[in-house]
């Protein structure tokens, strides 16, 4: 890696593929988009790849890490596109996967939705065997059951088995012994442990990510040789790692075993950007809003951190590993207005997405979205859409707004195309608002970060609303998200779950416990290649009050001192739910090892002002009710004395910026053009 200079990252999102580019002798960085293949994302990598290769001049065979995002879980999960799965657990607990918890999520509904159950109960086959909590054997694994446990998988035709079986987070010997027995009878058929993959407490969660990790292993493994087999082409043999929830890359053999851990792929290099930007800025916090042309991405650095949760859902379906904690809407560029029967104005989730995408794209779509209200609007330039690369068509977009919105409504495609705007910035500024006051936090106390190739136009209206005085539009920020993996490091999460009392008495048994998390952690990184000097292995604890149903994740730089672990404990429980009893009873539920392989990361290269004029001039646009001139600036040719008085249009490549009323915005630290309200 160290001789072939180039490094690539990739996000592959709903509508578009985003790549960042960094040449490690000179720090420079590029970067470059492509239309998404949702019918397999590795052709639209290659296809991008390719194209960079050619417009920034480098040969493929010069490039030596590839770090690549990707939805191909998330989607495959969302659309059930899954392999045939069977689920082995202790006899008597077939159905915890279905029971799951008694939370009724939609309190006045009659007949509420049930949570979905991706294994039905033929498919659910009980083992002779019982762990108790402590990890001892209760009843041992009895071997004579496993031939007619084979004939019933070969029955139902499994092509992934899942392995939960009671305590195994405490004592894993059963489901090893048990996979030992299925690989030896039938070594092509893929098998997921829970000790393996969420080796903690609460037995429905744990079913729920085996379930998912065993269902997408013959998924990805798929995508994987797919992906392997196209590297080989025209000399293109880079060193690949995958970005998973947590924020780090893994290894594609990592991947291959626990694709669970790639369901926040692609958003997760966001946050990760997000992080580098509040170090670079000096800003340590930021709500980071990621607009793209499918979804809205929200996520919160605090005190310069980003948060991680140890716990997340997909489509309803529990996950329990670390991720970056994040909130997700169907709200982008790409998503559908409608009227309703009712004369109600809605705005997404359902998506153009990347075909046919809007109707501005000339691709056969016809239903508006937030992209032709941009452009009926006159906010975007149908002539420098991609930087040129595309041409949007007006009149198209103008005669759908019309007849979707406007006829309905009994409104002129203007007034309509803002009646767009003002509901899907209102549910943008929604999901800002609970990403904040669920943490009991100010937005006043925050800058907002904006990016995604649609976010820029949305920013300020959105601050405003929620009294936030500052926004920050980053460099590139068409493609942050691959700019974050771009920077990424290895990263493992290991966890022990054992239910103990926060008291000195306790302190042996932690110290046992952090000695196995720390050899794990260091023969993990080994096994990954990265040299001593380059591992890092940090511990944190869940922690809770006695009695609570739920835990706070406490970082425990210490390992074995308790006091500081308590004190910052009582502090997060006040932060977040507003009290804390420094008398009560505290108890740790889990421990965990991060284990960090600190990739090599060149500094990128501050990009000097094009030679070029930065007012590109003006363009009508409808704005506070009427049709005005507003100045058109370029981003590339800024310097940074000059002041940007809104309204006013920014435009870049692969982004553009509505600086709105009331806003002046102007270069700062690190390339980042940052506006600040006048009120």
């Amino acid at each position: 890696m160290s001789e072939r200079s180039i490094r690539i990252a990739v996000d592959i999102g709903g509508t578009f593929t985003d790549l960042q580019v960094l040449e490690a002798r000179d720090g420079s960085v590029r970067a470059w988009k492509t239309p998404t293949t949702p019918e397999d994302p590795s052709i639209g990598l290659l296809h991008g790849v390719t194209e960079a290769a050619e417009r920034f001049g480098f040969a493929l065979a010069d490039v030596g890490l590839l770090l690549h995002g990707t939805t191909i879980a998330t989607n495959a999960v969302l659309e059930r596109k899954l392999a045939r799965g069977v689920l082995l657990t202790t006899a008597g607990f077939e159905d915890v996967l279905e029971i799951t918890r008694h939370v009724r999520r939609e309190l006045y509904k009659v007949d509420p939705d049930p949570f979905p159950c991706l294994i039905e109960r033929d498919r659910r086959l009980g083992v002779p065997e019982r762990m108790r909590a402590d990890g001892t054997a209760e009843l041992p694994l009895d071997e004579a059951a496993l031939p007619g446990l084979l004939a019933r998988l070969d029955a139902l035709g499994a092509e992934a088995v899942a392995v939960c079986l009671l305590h195994a987070y405490a004592n894993p010997a059963h489901e090893q012994r048990l996979k030992a027995l299925i690989q030896a009878a039938r070594p092509a058929l893929p098998v997921s442990l829970s000790s393996e993959i969420s080796p903690e407490i609460r037995e429905y969660e744990r079913s729920s990510t085996t379930v998912l990790n065993a269902l997408l292993m013959p998924v990805v493994k798929a995508y994987l040789d797919r992906l392997e087999a196209r590297l080989g082409e025209g000399g293109f043999h880079p060193l690949v790692f995958l970005v998973q929830s947590n924020g780090g890359v893994c290894s594609l053999r990592q991947a291959a075993e626990q694709p669970a851990r790639l369901l926040l792929s692609g958003p997760s290099g966001g946050a990760l950007a997000a992080g580098r930007i509040a170090q670079l800025l000096g800003r340590p916090n930021l709500v980071a809003v990621d607009m793209g042309g499918t979804s809205y991405d929200v996520s919160v650095v605090q005190d310069g951190r980003v948060s991680v949760v140890t716990q997340g859902e997909i489509d309803r379906l529990p996950v329990r590993l670390p991720m970056v904690e994040m909130r997700t809407i169907g709200a982008g560029g790409g998503s559908i207005a409608s009227v309703d029967q009712g004369g109600r104005l809605t705005v997404g989730p359902r998506s153009a997405g990347s075909r046919p995408g809007p109707v501005a794209y000339g691709r056969g779509g016809a239903e508006p979205t937030v992209t032709d209200a941009n452009l009926a609007l006159g906010r975007l330039d149908p002539d420098y859409f991609l930087g040129g690369m595309m041409t949007l068509d007006m009149p198209a977009t103008r005669a759908a707004i019309a007849a979707k919105v406007g006829a309905p409504l009994g409104l002129a495609v203007e007034p309509a195309a803002q009646g767009m705007l003002t509901v899907v910035n209102a549910n943008l500024g929604a999901a800002v608002r609970l990403s904040l006051f669920e943490k009991g936090l100010d937005p006043r106390d925050f800058s907002l970060l904006s990016f995604g190739g649609a976010g820029g136009l949305h920013a300020t209206d959105v601050a405003a609303e929620m009294g936030i005085r500052e926004v920050i539009f980053p460099r590139e920020p068409g493609t942050l998200s691959a700019y974050g993996i771009l920077y990424s490091d290895l990263v493992q999460d290991i966890a022990r779950s054992r239910v103990m009392p926060a008291v000195p008495a306790s302190l042996p048994a932690v110290a046992a416990l952090v000695a196995e998390l720390r050899a794990e952690a260091e023969a993990g990184l080994a096994r990954d290649g990265v040299p001593p000097e380059r591992r890092e292995v940090a511990i944190a604890a869940d922690m809770r009050y006695h009695g609570q149903a739920f835990e706070l994740l406490v970082p425990w730089p210490e390992a074995t001192e308790l006091p500081p672990l308590l004190a910052r404990f009582h502090a997060m429980h006040r932060q977040r739910f507003s009290y804390a009893d420094e008398q009560e009873a505290v108890e740790i539920v889990t421990l965990r090892a991060i284990a960090t392989g600190r990739l090599p990361k060149p500094d990128a290269a501050e990009a000097a002002p094009a030679a070029r004029p930065a007012l590109k001039g003006s363009r009508r646009v409808f704005e506070d009710g009427a049709w005005r001139d507003v100045p058109v600036w370029d981003r590339e040719a800024l310097p940074p004395e000059d002041r940007i008085i809104g309204p006013a249009i920014v435009e870049e490549p692969f982004a553009t910026h509505w600086i709105g009323r009331g806003w002046t915005a102007s270069l700062g630290p690190a390339g980042a053009l940052i506006a600040r309200s006048d009120a």
